[in-house]
């Protein structure tokens, strides 16, 4: 079917490429590293296992004719750059789709990507800097039956890098998902005070039960419901998934049900900002093939509820959504001093405050004699409001963001960390990391054009590698160059020996859509996350080259 749309797609571009009403438009970016050795920070020959350099690049076309869309993207990696899983490896089109829409109705065929509500029972996405691609390949059929309603239908198999649907490995997925928004369906209610809209979601995964030891469930299914409810400056968002048992190689095949729930309730006004979530997730790992861990085939996504960091040292324990148990809440608070007050100043001041937590959930052994979590069994009991007194993650941080005069403005920040580091990186028997983390970011505009941004931060623990501090300036010649030098020293590891700097020179340019940026140096080891989703990262010395562009 991949090749009957390619042509289709082909036969468009070419008539688009004639038309004066069709539009066509994609983008392209291309990653490659060379790998260099560093007996320093141990980069060796061994390490490097022969991997002297790394390639990962797309094009992604875009097609739009009246109600016609389509697209394809080509992907290689050639080798994958390291910290890329290495079944990546290859290269072609590994998405391609043909989309037809009415007034009343929407139809795709090929690769799509979907979710329903928040993704607890369904999230489809790809992230191309963790080098996760979860895509349906298959058929979605989308009803607008009228205003205030949409319903969805989705039929198809995941992708699984390279690899051919093959029937008896990973399974098919199939689900229903209809969504009201009342104040669009009842009459004269669309400028009410009130927003309320209402969804429902079933999925099923079949997989042919092949296993030798235990009899599998074949037919995996799962329901969700969610509400999103405002009234003036206030909205509550909630919403519950249930799936039967899925015995898997991520929950130790254990027999029970799984259990998942989100909820938010935010107040906006101005200046000031707050919101407060809450999570509870009980065994929802839900993959389309039941012997796979890691990130691959993943058919539901469990949102994280903490602040996602931007900066190197505060994003440095990233936290790893716990799909087997977890139960986390989250608070941020954003206000604006206002203009001319003692501590606004002349231009403001604005002020967020964040906390997350993250426990595991409380269990319980099902009976005297079987382990908690034993194969072959129900796994345990646990309420479902029970949290254990276990904290995987803890994140408090203040920041302060001003402007002390036209040219020059800063932003300040401190955090307060604990990170289970055993159980979200793997470090078996290492205790949590406790660190405090500060940074400053300054920037002074030198001119119309060029400014002088220069970051400093500090991590302080006594566990995992020490403390840290970091240092980077960068100048900018708006809108086309920039250049910037870097440092983090590991000033504070345990082993004298391994307190290394990590240095780095970067240079780019910006033309219009495109972006060229070379960048030499090395980078610690560590983990990568967005989402709650992560990928490792080995150390490594080497030059980065990156392009990217649009059209």
């Amino acid at each position: 079917m991949k090749r009957i749309i390619i042509s289709i797609l082909l036969a468009l571009f070419c008539s688009a490429a004639n038309a004066q009403q069709p539009t066509v438009n994609g983008s392209f970016q291309l990653d490659a590293q060379a790998y260099f050795t560093d007996a320093a920070i141990g980069i060796t020959d061994s390490a490097l296992a022969g991997q002297r350099s790394g390639f990962n690049g797309f094009g992604n076309v875009l097609i739009n004719w009246g109600d016609f869309r389509a697209g394809l993207r080509y992907e290689a990696y050639l080798p994958p750059m390291r910290g890329f899983d290495p079944r990546l490896e290859g290269n072609g089109f590994a998405n391609v789709w043909l989309s037809y829409r009415t007034d009343f109705a929407e139809i795709t065929a090929g690769n799509f990507y979907e979710q329903f509500g928040s993704g607890l029972l369904l999230r489809t996405y790809e992230e191309w800097s963790l080098g996760y691609d979860n895509s349906l390949n298959g058929l979605r059929l989308q009803l607008f039956p009228a205003k205030g309603i949409t319903l969805k239908g989705v039929y198809g198999t995941q992708r699984f890098f390279w690899q051919g649907y093959q029937r008896n490995s990973r399974g098919l997925v199939r689900g229903l998902d209809a969504e009201f928004n009342l104040n669009e369906l009842l009459p004269d209610r669309e400028s009410a005070p009130w927003r309320l809209s209402l969804g429902i979601s079933g999925l099923s995964k079949y997989q042919r039960d092949a296993d030798p030891i235990y009899v599998l469930p074949e037919n995996v299914g799962g329901l969700a419901g969610r509400i999103t409810a405002g009234w003036g400056n206030f909205t509550l968002a909630a919403e519950y998934a249930q799936k039967v048992n899925d015995p898997s190689a991520t929950n130790n095949f254990i027999y029970r049900e799984g259990r998942s729930a989100l909820a938010s309730l935010s107040y906006a006004t101005r200046g000031f900002g707050a919101v407060v979530q809450l999570k509870r997730v009980d065994n929802m790992g839900f993959k389309s093939d039941r012997s796979q861990l890691g990130n691959a085939l993943d058919i539901n996504f469990i949102p994280p509820i903490n602040r996602i960091h931007a900066y190197s040292l505060t994003g440095k324990y990233p936290y790893a959504t716990q799909a087997n148990g977890e139960m986390g809440m989250q608070l941020q608070l954003n206000y604006k001093i206002p203009r001319g007050s003692l501590l606004g100043g002349k231009y403001g001041t604005s002020v967020a405050l964040n906390f997350s937590q993250v426990n595991d959930i409380a269990r319980t052994a099902l009976n005297d004699t079987t382990a908690i979590g034993q194969d072959g069994t129900k796994g345990y009991h646990s309420k479902f409001f029970a949290v254990s007194d276990h904290v995987f993650f803890r994140d408090f941080n203040i920041e302060v963001d001003k402007r002390f005069s036209p040219k020059l403005k800063g932003l300040f920040q401190f955090m307060n960390l604990h990170y289970d580091i055993a159980t979200l990186q793997g470090h078996a028997g290492e205790e949590a990391v406790e660190a405090n983390i500060a940074l400053a970011d300054i920037t002074y505009k030198l001119s119309n054009r060029k400014a002088l941004r220069v970051e400093a931060q500090v991590l302080m623990t006594k566990q995992d590698m020490g403390d840290w501090a970091a240092l980077m300036a960068e100048y900018t010649i708006a809108p086309k160059w920039f250049v910037s030098v870097g440092d983090q020293y590991n000033f504070g590891n345990p082993g004298k020996a391994m307190r290394k700097h990590y240095y780095t020179v970067s240079a780019g340019t910006t033309r219009g859509a495109s972006r060229l940026a070379l960048s030499a140096g090395r980078q610690a080891e560590g983990v990568v996350c967005i989402g709650g989703v992560c990928r490792q990262v080995p150390a490594s010395s080497g030059v980065t080259v990156t392009f990217s562009t649009s059209f």
